[in-house]
């Protein structure tokens, strides 16, 4: 009779706490819903925060560091998903984790899963965020080819966006593999190349005027021209 008493109330608490979290997960579903529909991220990150505690999901995980990076949140980004390179990650997955990981300074481990993506969907943006962590790296050859496949492969209407002014602005994707292919060129070479350099920029330049970094970089290779070519002082 012990037994029985003891077994119906494991029964009744089992049923009580599935009952709980099937209610809990509708409400944290309705929530999210909620959430998402007024653009509220935070409370989007808290939706999903709790749905996976109720239920861990790999996929939400993988959705909700995407929100986090998506926010400039790199850290809580790596930490939802970690940072291992595992055979069956999600492209989100990969993406998410290179995206952190550049912002985060750390082109070494970041150029791991840029590089994973561009095996899976090579494409001109890949190319050229590549390229980019490869010039950090001093490897200015393999930083030249992935430029080379982009200028080859680029659309007409791709697009990049910058950041170093007040202003963000956009310009054309080949414009930005024109002036990182002279960056490039002009490092493989300061001196023998700094011709080709400015040249490549004027380039970059023609395409779209109001590219403000191909501009200070011209700017600063011409001067550095000008100081090269100038005559020395004459000494009494």
């Amino acid at each position: 009779m012990k037994k029985l008493i003891l077994l119906l109330a494991v029964v009744t608490t089992f049923n009580v706490t599935a009952q709980t979290k099937s209610e809990l997960l509708k409400h944290f579903e309705a929530y999210h819903k909620e959430m998402k529909g007024q653009g509220d991220v935070q409370g989007v990150i808290n939706a999903m925060t709790h749905l996976n505690v109720i239920q861990p999901n790999q996929q939400r995980s993988d959705t909700l560091a995407y929100v986090y990076v998506s926010e400039g949140r790199n850290l809580e980004a790596l930490n939802t998903i970690g940072i291992d390179k595992n055979a069956n990650d999600s492209d989100i997955n990969t993406e998410v984790k290179a995206i952190a990981l550049k912002a985060l300074n750390q082109p070494e481990r970041a150029i791991v899963f840029y590089e994973e993506l561009f095996k899976r969907n090579s494409n001109s943006y890949l190319a050229y965020e590549i390229a980019d962590l490869k010039t950090q790296l001093q490897d200015f050859a393999g930083a030249k080819a992935k430029i080379d496949y982009g200028l080859t492969n680029v659309k007409p209407d791709m697009k990049r966006a910058f950041y170093e002014s007040q202003q963000p602005y956009e310009v054309s994707l080949k414009a930005a593999l024109t002036y990182m292919k002279a960056l490039i060129v002009y490092n493989m070479n300061q001196t023998d190349n700094l011709d080709q350099a400015i040249a490549l920029l004027n380039e970059a330049l023609t395409m779209d005027a109001n590219f403000n970094l191909a501009k200070i970089s011209k700017d600063a290779l011409v001067a550095r021209k000008a100081e090269g070519t100038s005559a020395p002082e004459k000494k009494n």
